[in-house]
């Protein structure tokens, strides 16, 4: 298939939205996108962006802009082989150690001395500590690989959405209830984008605790708009609407159900807003110059996946630790529940390589949409090779 040439360069950005393990189909995604380049295609993605594991996928993506096949079969190759223990403790004196802690310490001298959640996630901090190489990044963003990098987190002390970006240019701004801040990211920067409420602690960056970057998070779109980008690919977690259980079911909902609705409205319901207020201010910009209105046309197209993950959670809801079903027992969830919970924190990886499967299958169905909107075919991309 033929596209033609845009009429001027585009600064195409990727925007990785959260979603605890369901962010396993975004590695899918990118993996077909990359089956369609030649293997030492530089990142077609001069802006990434990415919120809670859609974070880390999108660290991990620009340590490797230099070579975006390369970036794509490492972070695949850890997906794949994810362990629930990797992620947060699993063990039966783990969990239940850790929440006696936690309930123990409210009543200590000084008050409440410890990070309050339900799991404890240091083993993810520790992986993450050891597998990226946050040098790579101010390589990449040097030799011009890489225009920028961000990380959203949400401040538990003023609820502002906080885009944490590391650039070469300081494009910092604010705006109601949200800002860009310049620094040079870190895997603490990564834990608190990462810290599901509730679920995850909290983590203190400067001054302030922060949490998953998906909470406050008014406007998804704004840090990549932001950061120099024109053309948004977003790679989202949202189930199609015929595979969601609620206003189907015959049974009032109970907490877990609750949860994992939250959660779901917590991770999609401001993008899918965003974006129809982007295209609202699109069509206004038909009728008046860019320059008058102090705005720019901003086109972006939306991947979100085409079979439910809760399904293929519950078919692998086995898998997890004896201790965390448990836990999961003891707030409503098992393996025929409705809730979506499990698909959030089924770090297992026969449910994560089905989730790259149905990314690839997905991103391999659209992949002509794809290119045509990235302004790439084989011979574009040969051109653009180191």
């Amino acid at each position: 298939m033929i596209f033609s040439s845009p009429a001027k360069e585009s600064t195409n950005a990727l925007l990785l939205t959260g979603g605890g393990a369901r962010a396993a189909y975004q590695v899918g995604v990118l993996k077909a996108i990359a089956s369609q380049l030649p293997r030492n295609q530089k990142s077609p993605f001069k802006v990434i962006c990415g919120t809670s594991a859609g974070a880390i996928n999108a660290v991990s993506m620009a340590c490797h802009a230099s070579c975006f096949h390369l970036g794509v079969k490492k972070t695949e190759w850890v997906w794949k082989n994810f362990k629930t223990e990797q992620v947060y403790v699993g063990t039966w004196f783990g969990v239940f150690g850790y929440i006696l802690k936690n309930y123990f310490s409210k009543s200590s001298k000084g008050g409440n001395a410890r990070a309050t959640s339900l799991l404890n996630n240091k083993p993810l901090e520790n992986l993450l500590s050891g597998l990226i190489d946050y040098k790579r990044i101010d390589r990449n963003i040097l030799t011009g690989h890489l225009d920028a990098i961000s990380v959203a987190a949400s401040s538990y002390s003023d609820g502002d959405s906080i885009a944490f970006f590391q650039s070469s240019e300081n494009y910092a701004w604010q705006r109601a209830k949200r800002k860009g801040v310049k620094t040079v990211l870190t895997t603490r920067h990564l834990m608190a984008s990462a810290a599901i409420p509730l679920l995850f602690p909290s983590v203190k960056i400067g001054t302030s605790y922060f949490g998953d970057g998906a909470v406050h998070q008014l406007s998804p779109l704004s840090p990549a708009i932001h950061l120099g980008a024109n053309k948004i690919l977003i790679i989202g977690v949202e189930e199609p609407n015929k595979d969601k259980y609620f206003g189907e079911s015959d049974f009032q909902p109970n907490t877990a159900t609750i949860t994992g609705h939250l959660l779901d409205t917590i991770f999609t319901d401001s993008l899918n807003a965003d974006i129809e207020r982007m295209e609202r201010i699109n069509s206004t910009l038909n009728y008046a110059s860019e320059d008058k209105a102090g705005l720019k046309k901003v086109e972006t197209l939306l991947i979100n996946p085409s079979s439910c993950f809760n399904k293929l959670a519950a078919q692998h809801y086995k898998k997890m630790p004896p201790a965390i079903r448990f836990l999961l027992r003891l707030i409503g969830i098992k393996k025929k529940s409705e809730s979506t919970l499990l698909s959030y924190l089924m770090f297992e990886k026969p449910f994560t390589k089905e989730l790259i499967n149905l990314g690839y299958e997905d991103g391999l169905a659209r992949k002509d949409e794809i290119m045509a909107f990235l302004d790439l075919t084989e011979e574009q991309a040969k051109t653009n090779n180191l």
